[in-house]
């Protein structure tokens, strides 16, 4: 399954569109994820962006042996991106320790 958590864009074919992280992440836990492509801005920041999944996937990574899916950042919002890809590359060196 391949994941697509945006607020405005249009969900390319093939893929799964949720619009707020509560959405990704449950699709994320029950492990079928292949793939995921991230926003970060998502038009009401109480219910949480899109840096909120990157932190679950660390987390779960880190702590649960978890298998994080292939992680795209699409945010227009640039720092908010840089601050996603860095966890991203985060969770790649943890998981690579996970073996």
């Amino acid at each position: 399954m391949k994941v697509f958590l945006d607020d405005e864009r249009p969900t390319p074919e093939g893929w799964e569109r949720v619009y707020w992280p509560n959405e990704a992440i449950q699709l994320l836990a029950t492990g079928i994820v292949e793939e995921i492509s991230l926003d970060h801005d998502l038009g009401d920041d109480t219910r949480g962006t899109g840096y909120d999944v990157i932190l679950w996937i660390e987390e779960a990574v880190a702590l649960r042996g978890f298998r994080p899916p292939k992680i795209i950042v699409h945010s227009a919002n640039s720092s908010a991106g840089d601050k996603m890809r860095a966890g991203v590359r985060a969770i790649e060196k943890l998981a690579s320790l996970n073996g």
